[in-house]
């Protein structure tokens, strides 16, 4: 079993910042993939970045440019530089790993979510 803690939510005004951590615990050995989800109210979960063990990232189309996803695989940690905020980034954020790679539909572990509001 792995266990993801996430840290680092808040709420901040549109054009502000913030980072987001995750941090790993457990049978970590496992785990190739970690990555960032997020869901609104009335929505559903959706894909924002993802990372692998070898440092290769993906991101969303909505938050590329503003979001940087990055590893600090010594210290099994993930984060979540958000920059640029804005208003429709308001969401509960999960922090998600995976012996492969993360997706909505298939991934091992997930965190227990943290809440970003971004005022406008």
């Amino acid at each position: 079993q792995v266990q993801l803690v996430e840290s680092g939510g808040g709420l901040v005004q549109a054009g502000g910042s913030l980072t987001l951590s995750c941090a790993a615990s457990g049978s970590i050995v496992s785990i190739n993939a970690m990555g960032w989800f997020r869901q609104a109210p009335g929505k559903q979960r959706e894909f924002v970045a993802g990372i692998s063990s070898g440092g290769s990232t993906n991101y969303a189309d909505s938050v590329k440019g503003r979001f940087t996803i990055s590893r600090d695989n010594a210290k099994n940690t993930v984060y979540l530089q958000m920059n640029s905020l804005k208003p429709e980034d308001t969401a509960v954020y999960y922090c998600a790993a995976d012996s492969i790679w993360v997706s909505v539909d298939n991934t091992d572990y997930w965190g227990q979510g943290t809440q970003v509001t971004v005022s406008s």
